[in-house]
């Protein structure tokens, strides 16, 4: 599903108990110096993520302060995070003249700590080539190295390294719990592209061997996978970056199935069994 961007006035874009992503949760939060905004997820455990300005964090009277670094756009700098637990108390103060900051999500029934993630924690993979059209790089910011510190939750930003170009490809899906093949995790991606009147496709194809779905992605635009393969590329002359949220159903690890049409080219593509093993 494809929702255009929109000014959602800090409600979630993707609420808890959603019909399409019910595993996952996804709110865009805009404020100016000196702002507050507080919020509480019964069910679900949260990474709040600052695209672009500085705010202050406090979880239930544990404070994380200046997180975010990033002024002009998610290319300007490191992300960073803090992890917050099931149904926590949260406020967050913007610190800088604006903030845009991602908050992200995902079902889980446990109560764990909160910690904070900075630029020098995150987890960084870049794979694919020029020449295979699939060039990238992805910033883990809840990745493998907190497996013990999550529960369902993986946060990741993935940019496409120069202009043009798939990400997501060879084609998978990740719909169904049937290990060792395949875990069920929902997943919702938030795009971003330079400049910001680039845009791409998404695709979405159900079954393999059928036509399947395309959607038209904008800067700012949000998508959330509840099955399918779902390849994504930018138009050439652009770059393109995806916030990404994936959330488990039984387990944290990501298993991800590759269509069997395109499966025999993640031999052909440079660094991609490195980037699987990233997930899990």
């Amino acid at each position: 599903m494809h929702i255009a961007p929109y000014e959602n006035a800090n409600k979630p874009i993707i609420d808890i108990d959603d019909t399409v992503v019910p595993l996952n949760y996804f709110n865009i939060v805009k404020l100016r110096r000196g702002e507050a905004f507080e919020y509480q997820v019964p069910g679900y455990e949260t990474c709040i993520v600052p695209a672009t300005g500085t705010v202050d964090v406090d979880v239930e009277g544990v404070r994380f302060t200046d997180l975010g670094s990033r002024n002009k756009d998610v290319w300007d700098g490191e992300p960073q995070g803090v992890y917050v637990p099931v149904g926590a108390r949260v406020s967050i103060v913007c610190k800088s003249d604006t903030t845009e900051t991602f908050v992200a999500g995902a079902r889980y029934d446990k109560v764990l700590d909160p910690f904070d993630v900075r630029s020098s924690d995150i987890d960084m993979v870049q794979y694919g080539s020029d020449e295979t059209k699939t060039h990238r790089k992805i910033k883990h910011i809840l990745g493998t190295k907190y497996h013990h510190k999550v529960g369902r939750l993986l946060v990741s930003e993935l940019f496409t390294v120069g202009q043009g170009g798939w990400s997501g490809f060879p084609s998978h899906k990740h719909d169904t719990d049937r290990l060792p093949l395949e875990t069920r995790h929902d997943e919702t991606y938030n795009f971003r592209f330079r400049p910001d009147h680039g845009s791409g496709l998404q695709m979405l194809q159900r079954e393999d061997g059928k036509p399947g779905d395309a959607y038209h992605i904008l800067d700012g635009s949000t998508v959330c996978i509840d099955h399918g393969y779902h390849p994504c590329a930018v138009l050439p002359g652009y770059e393109m970056y995806y916030f990404t949220i994936l959330g488990g159903l039984s387990q944290r690890s990501l298993v991800q199935y590759f269509q069997p049409t395109h499966a025999a080219q993640i031999e052909t593509i440079p660094g991609i069994k490195d980037m699987i093993a990233k997930f899990r």
